[in-house]
This record gives structure tokens, C-alpha cells and sequence, in this order.
């Protein structure tokens, strides 16, 4: 390929998942009369991915081998004054790298879909949906603008919020999706505020002519203040990073997603939106690395969502939710790399994390379609001999989560570890603790569910709630099986995905992070100033080679800790299980303060609700009833009925009486120009 990307050929990429949504989304369902059934739709929709991903693998090869890359407009909406508002592309070795990731996990749910959601009602309608997810993480990691930016980001948003509530008819699912949508436009309002200064004071939206005058951003104030223009752009930025990627405060969210059918939580934890976040702070660095107080917030926030998300998996019974939670720690992992200026790290996570983190929702759902419906994995056990594609899989993307040496995570785990250890931030001791210490938490939450669900005794039979599922428990799209029936291995539709998905989560890190994190893979699309954060240099020194990177690790804390995590799970679950519940006994106001996620939901609903809700009641009363229409509206027309009932009166329509009122006009009139002199 040569080193000129063609722009049709970048315009098929997004264009072709998108097709296939809207020919599903109207063919396929009521909307559009159902013209095509549910083979045809899936076959549409996974066509139009496995397009993308192939023109994606080739633009990969292309930036990768050639050096090719784009940057164009492709259309101008409009121009206001002197801004511009285009549609464009910009192809470089971040976004190449994401385009890839996205449209291979897409297309492995894609399939994995097949099976799960055989005999759901809404088939065609999901096919849709999750078709129309990837082409907005698509425009919104090709963009070279922040309009179309700002357009994806809105996109997936709105795509999550009909995925997360796909069962409309289920209670949880409708609390949960509006409840993603509500702290997502949270998040939202800060980013739009960053752009719009962005906007302000640079005159552009292109962000290659926005980061040209970066310098001169770092030389304003915000005006009526004392702060730093840069500082306040970039943590507006980050705030709606903090919505999208679910840091803390503004991770409540997440969690509750699980409400939607898993194929969507691998999709929204793996590839899409949750990564939207650390995308746009790694596109951002040459911003970002102008203000050292924005960069200490970034670190501080991911650290503590790091370690204290990491907390409350250890409690969850439902599988889902344990994993759940692994998806908020480690995104916090990523977010204390942008922090310490180790961008390409938290991007080298990203790419990690998004293999072994699909695998492991994806063979989740496959346990859930294994024992019929159940979640929760204190009625699981000894499911490896009925499942042992799925156990294999799971045991793989287990010890890639956790950071065992030579797996994928591993090397962005740990290259994380080692970059926030040699920042030099004023939050930089927190954070090295508290990604320290989530190294032994992972570890013990991961290989507690690796346990309880494939070893051990077999539990499923004792289920108390067997024959009276929980509301916020998925309905079950394979209702013909007997819930008596012995587990089973899922078809190959959903064993496949697993099995192509376990094979980076294995070998990824060991492939790519020397050209990722040391070589030139990110030359043109991260800055990093050497002078003030020096991590990168210093993890380059110590790098040599994966191999060796490898063999180290087994001197160092990190592998430690992970280890005496699996070693604590399996005593407490295996071989004590009467342990737990003792420790929980003894800790039970630690345990009540875990189990409730921190109040933050409480807090949320009761303090911030409440607020919102009296302030608005209080505007509505005092501001819209009585100011508006009691005074200005109402008061209006009654001060003129009582001007126009005086002056009624006052024409009586008898001449003497006029008369009078003239007399008596000028005698004031003399009065008043006697009193005048």
C-alpha cells in the first residue's frame, strides 16, 4: 500500500457498520415492515463490521509499515465568521490502532450475538443497535476535529442509553439506562465547556491548528481570575472523560449497565465508549502536558478509582457485576498513566484491556447460557468439566487481567506501575500505593470468581431462588432448556469469540510493546515534554526487551502481590470456605459500607435529587407561578384592568362634570408654577 491513504476507502470504514444498522434497524423490524428475517440481519450487520475491521487491519498495516497518514477535511457543514465546521479524518498510529480494536471486538460480539440472543424478541433491533455503537466510536476516534469528536462522543452515549434499556419492559433496565444518560450528561457539560474555550480563544475546532497555538493558550488567564486558561480547558475536558470513562465520582453509572444483555457489556467496557475517555486525554497530551496541576487531578482521580472500585468487586455475587467493577479499576489504571504523562502506556492498556476484558463478559454470558440463567456464582461450581472451552478461555483472560508475566497485561499493567513510580507529581505517592495495592485486590476478586464458578463443589442444583428469578436478573433468551438440565458448553458461535479473543490477551503485549511504548508507533499522534516528565524516558532505559521484561517481574512486588491474591482466594474459597463469612462478621460495618458502593448512589439520589429536585420545584414555584405568571404575566393585565376601571369612573359623560375637572386642572397648574417661583 502506498503511503497515501485514500479517503474513500477511510469513509467505508464507518460507513459500512452503518449500513448495516440502518438496514437492519428499519428492514428488519416493525418500523420497516420486516422485510428480512433475523439470518439476514445479522449477516448484514456482521458483513458491514467484518468490512470495517478488514480496511481497518489494512490501514494499520499501511500507517505501521509506510508511514502512510491523513489528515483532511472530507466536508464542510458550515462557517460561522471565521470558524469552520467540518467532517475529517485523521489517521495516524493512535487512531489506527483504536479503529482496529474496535471493529475486532465489535465483530467478535457480532457473532458471539448469534448465539446469545437467539430467541430474543428484539433480535434484529440489537443487531442494529450494537452495528450503529461501532460506527460512532468509529467517527469519534477517526475524527481530526472537535465537531465530529463532540458528535461520536454524543453518539455512543445515546447508543449506550438505548442498549443498556434494550429489555424497554424490564424496570431496572429503564432505571439504569436513564441513569447512564443522566451522569453522562454531566461528564458531557464539562466537555463541551472545554471545547467551547478551546473554541473561544484559538478560533478553531481542527485540532491541528488548535494545538499549534497551545503555547499561547499556556500564556493566558481565565479571565476574571488568577488561574490558568490551559488548566481550566483541559480539566473541563477531563471532566467529561470522567463521565464517559466512568472515573470517581462519576462511575456510578457503569455498574448498573450490566442491566443490558452482556454481548453490550463487552462492548461498552471493552472497545467502546468507557475508552472514549482515555482516547481523548491521549489526543490531547499536547494540552494536557502544558499544565502540571490538571495532569496531578487526572492522576489523583484515576488512583483513587483504581484502588476503591477494586474494593467493591470483591463483594459482588453476581458475575457480571465482579467483572463490572474489574472494568472500573482497570480504567482507572489507565487514567493514573495519562496522569503521569505516560500516555501511550494508558493507550497500550486500552488496546490490552480490550481483549482480555471482551473475553471475559463474553464468557460470562456464556456461563450465564451454561446454567441456564443463573448469575450468581455462590450457586456455580465445578463447571469446568461441563464447560471447558468457556473454563480455559476464562482462565486465560483471568490471568491477563491480573498481570501474569508474558500475558498481555502484564506488560501495560506493569509498564503503568513503573511510570507512575517515576513521576514526580505531588499525587504521585498515592497513586503508586493505590495501583500497588490494586494489584493484590484484582488478583484476589479475579480467581474468587475463577473459583467459585469452574472449581470446587457443584452448587448449581441448591439455588433458593431457582424457580423465582430476580427482577434485575437478564431474561432468559433460551428458555427451552430445562432449568433442571445439567450445564452445558455453548454452540460454537459463542466458543469462537472466546477462543479468537483469548489469543491476544494472550501474545498482544509480547508483540507490541516494544514498537507501542519505545519506538515511533505513537511519534505523531502523543506529545510528551521529556524535560518536565521524564517517566517514559526512564521506563525506556529499563526496557530490554518483553522477554526480559518477563523474566524480571518475577522479582518484583507487583507479581508478588498478584500472586498471594490468587493464593488468599484460594484458601478463603477452596480450601476455608467457612472463612468469608467470619471475616465478614467481624467487619460488618466495612462490609455494609462496600455492600452500598460507598452511599454514592444514596448521595446521588437522596442529596443530589433531592436538591435538584427542590431547586426546581422552588424556580418552578417561586420563579415560573409566582414571578412570571402571577406578577409579570397575571399582574400586567390586572394593573391595567384597574386603570382602565378607574378611568371608566372617571367618564361620566356629563358635561359640567369635565368642567369641573379643567378648572380644577389649571388652578394646579397655577399652584404649581407660583410654588416654582
Amino acid at each position: 500500500m502506498s503511503q497515501t491513504l485514500v479517503s474513500s476507502t477511510l469513509l467505508a470504514v464507518p460507513m459500512a457498520p452503518l449500513v448495516g444498522a440502518v438496514l437492519a434497524g428499519i428492514l428488519g423490524t416493525k418500523f420497516g415492515g420486516n422485510w428480512i428475517g433475523r439470518r439476514m440481519s445479522h449477516s448484514i450487520t456482521i458483513l458491514g463490521v467484518l468490512l470495517s475491521f478488514v480496511l481497518s487491519a489494512m490501514t494499520l498495516k499501511s500507517v505501521v509499515l509506510d508511514g502512510a497518514r491523513f489528515n483532511e477535511t472530507l466536508y464542510t457543514w458550515m462557517v460561522v465568521g471565521g470558524l469552520k465546521m467540518e467532517i475529517g479524518f485523521l489517521v495516524d498510529g493512535l487512531t489506527a490502532m483504536m479503529m482496529c480494536v474496535v471493529t475486532f471486538v465489535s465483530l467478535m460480539v457480532h457473532i458471539y450475538t448469534i448465539g446469545y440472543m437467539e430467541e430474543d424478541e428484539g433480535y434484529n433491533r440489537f443487531f442494529s443497535y450494537i452495528s450503529l455503537f461501532t460506527f460512532s466510536m468509529l467517527m469519534l476516534v477517526m475524527s481530526n476535529n472537535m465537531l465530529q469528536l463532540f458528535f461520536g462522543w454524543e453518539a455512543v452515549g445515546l447508543v449506550s442509553y438505548l442498549l443498556i434499556g434494550f429489555w424497554f419492559n424490564k424496570p431496572t433496565a429503564i432505571f439504569a439506562n436513564m441513569k447512564a444518560f443522566l451522569v453522562n450528561r454531566v461528564g458531557d457539560f464539562g466537555f463541551i465547556l472545554g471545547i467551547g474555550l478551546i473554541v473561544a480563544f484559538t478560533g478553531t475546532l481542527n485540532y491541528t491548528e488548535a494545538f499549534a497555538k497551545a503555547a499561547d493558550l499556556a500564556k493566558l488567564s481565565f479571565p476574571g481570575t488568577d488561574w490558568m486558561l490551559i488548566t481550566v480547558i483541559c480539566i473541563c475536558l477531563f471532566i467529561g472523560a470522567m463521565g464517559k470513562s466512568a472515573q470517581f465520582p462519576l462511575h456510578v453509572w457503569l455498574p448498573d449497565s450490566m442491566e443490558g444483555p452482556t454481548p453490550i457489556s463487552a462492548l461498552i467496557h471493552a472497545a467502546t465508549m468507557v475508552t472514549a475517555g482515555i482516547f481523548m486525554v491521549a489526543r490531547m497530551s499536547p494540552l494536557f502536558e502544558l499544565s502540571e496541576t490538571a495532569l496531578n487531578f487526572v492522576l489523583v482521580i484515576g488512583a483513587i478509582t483504581a484502588l476503591f472500585m477494586g474494593f467493591l468487586g470483591i463483594i459482588q455475587n453476581d458475575i457480571k457485576r465482579v467483572v463490572a467493577y474489574s472494568t472500573l479499576s482497570q480504567l482507572g489504571y489507565m487514567t493514573v498513566a495519562l496522569g503521569a504523562s505516560a500516555y501511550s502506556v494508558a493507550v497500550f492498556h486500552l488496546m490490552t484491556h480490550a481483549f482480555f476484558k471482551a473475553l471475559l463478559f463474553l464468557a460470562a454470558g456464556s456461563v450465564i447460557m451454561g446454567v441456564h440463567h443463573n448469575q450468581d456464582i455462590r450457586w456455580m461450581g465445578g463447571l469446568r468439566k461441563y464447560m471447558p472451552i468457556t473454563w480455559i478461555t476464562s482462565l486465560l483472560g483471568s490471568l491477563a487481567l491480573i498481570g501474569t508475566p508474558l500475558f498481555a497485561g502484564f506488560y501495560s499493567k506493569d509498564s503503568i506501575i513503573e511510570a507512575v513510580h517515576e513521576s514526580h507529581l505531588p499525587g504521585a505517592g498515592f497513586a503508586s500505593f493505590a495501583v500497588l495495592a490494586g494489584v493484590f485486590v484484582t488478583a484476589f476478586y479475579s480467581f474468587r470468581l475463577y473459583f467459585l464458578v469452574f472449581h470446587g463443589k457443584e452448587r448449581f442444583d441448591q439455588n433458593p431462588d431457582r424457580h423465582h428469578h430476580d427482577a434485575s436478573e437478564e431474561p432468559d433468551p433460551h428458555h427451552h432448556h430445562e432449568e433442571h438440565s445439567a450445564p452445558h458448553e455453548s454452540p460454537w458461535v459463542v466458543t469462537v469469540p472466546l477462543i479468537l479473543l483469548a489469543i491476544p490477551s494472550v501474545v498482544i503485549g509480547f508483540m507490541t510493546i516494544q514498537p507501542m511504548l519505545f519506538g515511533e508507533f505513537f511519534k505523531d499522534a502523543i506529545f510528551i515534554n521529556g524535560e518536565k516528565h521524564a517517566a517514559m524516558e526512564e521506563l525506556a532505559k529499563a526496557f530490554h526487551g518483553p522477554a526480559q521484561m518477563a523474566w524480571h517481574a518475577l522479582t518484583t512486588l507487583p507479581f508478588w502481590l498478584a500472586l498471594a491474591g490468587v493464593a488468599t482466594s484460594y484458601y478463603m474459597y477452596m480450601v476455608n470456605p467457612a472463612l468469608p463469612a467470619a471475616i465478614k462478621a467481624r467487619v460488618q460495618p466495612i462490609y455494609t459500607l462496600l455492600e452500598n458502593k460507598y452511599y454514592m448512589d444514596w448521595f446521588n439520589e437522596h442529596v443530589l435529587a433531592r436538591g435538584a429536585r427542590a431547586l426546581g420545584t422552588g424556580l418552578w414555584k417561586g420563579g415560573d407561578e409566582f414571578l412570571i405568571d402571577g406578577t409579570v404575566v397575571n399582574g400586567s393585565w390586572k394593573v391595567v384592568a384597574w386603570v382602565s376601571g378607574a378611568a371608566r369612573r372617571v367618564q361620566s359623560g356629563y358635561l359640567y362634570h369635565y368642567a369641573f375637572a379643567m378648572i380644577m386642572g389649571v388652578f394646579v397648574l397655577m399652584t404649581y408654577f407660583v410654588w416654582l417661583k
